[in-house]
């Protein structure tokens, strides 16, 4: 293995984990905090998902792809479950779980390798590379966190100054 080949894999690792537990968790908990349980789980329509299933679905997603694919664990998602949930737990029993999850990620995040990036894994029926599975989990998190986002700033009315610094 050369130096570039560990330099790539080091970069990639740190970005990742940077990516999930240094900007979009943090965001999406302190987007999530200042909701009551109701808003939490209000939906526009039947069609759409509430904040609290798309944090269930989160979970679900960062647990198969990331914590039990790379553990090598049972995978015991219930996706399915995760769109039909209406109310069934506390904004901080969501965030506690979701939580949990992510400190499991990056404990996976901190020990994966070039090998483990370069293996093969099957999860969720699909076939992929252990880069595929963090890039998936990364651009996953960033596709749903800005949807959580958008919902928490329209039920609050305000910016929440993720981004203050660039309007000086």
């Amino acid at each position: 293995m050369s130096a570039t080949d560990t330099e790539l894999t080091t970069l990639f690792l740190e970005f990742s984990r940077n990516k999930l537990m240094e900007q979009y968790w943090p965001r999406l908990r302190a987007c999530v905090e200042p909701l009551t349980d109701e808003q939490v789980w209000w939906r526009p329509n039947p069609s759409s998902n509430s904040i609290g299933n798309l944090v269930l679905h989160l979970n679900g997603n960062v647990g198969q792809w990331m914590v039990a694919s790379f553990n090598k664990w049972e995978d015991l998602r219930a996706r399915p479950a995760e769109f039909n949930a209406e109310g069934s737990l506390s904004k901080s029993a969501l965030l506690d779980k979701l939580g949990a999850t992510m400190q499991q990620a990056a404990e996976v995040l901190v020990r994966l390798t070039e090998a483990d990036l370069l293996a093969r894994y099957e999860i969720q029926g699909y076939h992929v590379t252990g880069l595929d599975a963090v890039y998936q989990v990364v651009e996953h998190f960033g596709l749903h966190y800005g949807q959580i986002l958008y919902i928490s700033k329209a039920l609050a009315g305000k910016d929440l100054g993720f981004y203050s610094e660039l309007n000086k």
